[in-house]
């Protein structure tokens, strides 16, 4: 099936020394971009962390500091990344909830203020637990109807990456429009949709720590976490502006202290 985009996908997957948003960094970035005109264009890069790897890392895969030392970092490829990503959907697996907060760490951390809020975000992980319920090797099992290890090596980005692009083209076979009995089984070639579809949760900010909230009717960011939990972040902003402060200075990710900062000066604004 050809995507039915308006403007291009990019199909991506990492691999990092971590699962820490604020520590943890990325080893390797690799890319699927698909354009509306149904050309694709696939990229794979080794990054250096500047970091030593944990041995798990390293068994887990396969790449040794030997590997990446070499390598550009992040900061000296975030202008190239960018142009890649930007005017772009995106999506991946399980990428709303680890690939995309990590990137836009990174690049926060490079000086670039992606605004990622621009782009519709479609998590092919989402999908596939909304109708199956399982991870990306019973995913390729089923909708690509092999194993991946007789496909593709594990724990690599550039593999995982082809892998999740083909499982997405195989979810929207399965579940188009006439494809199958169940009416409730069915899943439109549409990237609003798709990234609508993604969503599992109301997070402002990708780590969740500010999330939207109905009071009074209305749509309001507030506090998910500490003291001030379920409270406005504009209220609170205003009756505690030391909490701001707080926030800045402490261990909390670049992206949720941009997204308070956005907050704040539009609150200032008024």
């Amino acid at each position: 099936m050809k995507l039915n985009l308006q403007k291009p996908l990019v199909v991506f997957d990492v691999e990092t020394t971590g699962l820490d948003l604020v520590k943890d960094r990325i080893i390797q970035i690799s890319y699927i971009k698909v354009y509306p005109d149904g050309r694709e264009e696939r990229g794979n890069e080794l990054i250096n962390p500047e970091k030593p790897l944990d041995p798990f890392i390293t068994q887990l895969t396969g790449f040794t500091d030997d590997d990446l030392k070499d390598k550009p970092t992040f900061k000296q490829l975030a202008k190239k990344l960018e142009e890649i990503f930007k005017g772009s959907d995106i999506a991946g697996f399980n990428s709303n909830f680890f690939d995309v907060p990590l990137l836009a760490e990174e690049f926060l951390r490079a000086g670039i203020d992606f605004d990622f809020s621009k782009c519709r975000l479609i998590d092919a992980c989402t999908i596939f637990k909304k109708m199956e319920r399982r991870n990306l090797a019973s995913a390729y099992k089923f909708y690509c109807g092999r194993k991946m290890e007789e496909d593709f090596e594990a724990h690599r980005a550039d593999q995982d990456t082809e892998a999740t692009y083909r499982v997405l083209m195989g979810e929207l076979d399965k579940y188009a429009p006439g494809a199958n009995e169940d009416p409730e089984k069915v899943l439109e070639n549409d990237m609003d949709k798709l990234a609508e579809f993604s969503k599992q949760n109301d997070n402002v900010d990708f780590a969740g720590r500010i999330i939207w909230a109905e009071i009074d009717g209305v749509r309001t960011e507030v506090f998910n976490f500490g003291k001030h939990k379920g409270l406005p972040v504009a209220k609170v902003l205003q009756m505690d502006p030391g909490y701001y402060s707080w926030i800045l200075a402490g261990d909390f990710t670049y992206n949720t202290k941009q997204v308070l900062t956005r907050i704040r000066l539009r609150e200032a604004n008024k």
